[in-house]
């Protein structure tokens, strides 16, 4: 499941690709596979990182020396690369976990090249307001959301910093009501029945492709899309 849209920023062959906060590696897997590119991929979870690993392996194109992955564990702050070693970073889901976003930010900006390409999505302000005020322990988790980012401020934030937004648009409107329902029914949630229901029609939906849900899911974006993505150009 990509929240970043790839026909939205182009990877040239030879491009060092960074997907900060990588997870278990649904972007750092797809730039490999999307072009021939060093995707790398960072995060704090060691776990995250294996699953990554194992996920790779049906990937893999070993006799293909132009293209390469690689899984580091580190943190937002404080990357180790060299200023300017990448072409284009993605941060997906990622800011609204760490509390000092703003020095992420900056890690960001010191590691994309001039003219580089930056994509970020996080959090809609208005579905996760409501996943918040139906459940505490939502966001109360270790390592869950600790803000709810409103995506104009933290555009300006961005652009502050020396980057030109040039597309933006909002993504998983189908995923808005599963977390809405998961946090009516937190306590008991893994036994609910509507909640299981729900799960298995986006898994189908994630692996079948119909025409119906993802229609809808396209029509329902604007309105009640989980995520925003914007796409930035270094200055």
């Amino acid at each position: 499941m990509l929240t970043v849209d790839l026909d939205r920023f182009a990877l040239r062959p030879g491009d060092r690709v960074l997907d900060l906060g990588c997870g278990e590696g649904r972007h750092v897997i797809s730039f490999y596979m999307a072009a021939e590119v060093l995707a790398v991929g960072i995060d704090l979870g060691w776990k995250d990182l294996q699953t990554s690993q194992s996920r790779f392996r049906d990937f893999a194109e070993p006799d293909n020396p132009n293209k390469r992955l690689a899984l580091l564990q580190g943190t937002a702050l404080r990357l180790p690369f060299a200023d300017g070693s990448f072409d284009t970073v993605v941060c997906s889901e990622v800011l609204e976990h760490i509390p000092n976003y703003r020095g992420a930010l900056a890690e960001i900006v010191r590691v994309l090249r001039p003219g580089g390409t930056f994509v970020a999505s996080v959090p809609r302000f208005w579905p996760e307001k409501i996943c918040w005020l139906l459940s505490d322990a939502y966001h109360e988790v270790e390592g869950g959301h600790v803000r709810i980012f409103d995506a104009g401020a933290l555009q300006s934030d961005i652009e502050r910093l020396g980057f030109s937004c040039y597309d933006r648009h909002h993504a998983h409107a189908l995923h808005s009501p599963y977390w809405w329902l998961q946090c009516l029914l937190w306590s008991r949630r893994d036994h609910s029945w509507l909640v299981k229901w729900y799960h298995k029609l986006l898994v189908w939906d994630l692996l079948k492709k119909p025409w119906l849900t993802q229609t809808a899911e396209r029509l329902l974006n604007p309105l009640i899309g989980k995520s925003v993505v914007m796409y930035f150009t270094k200055g």
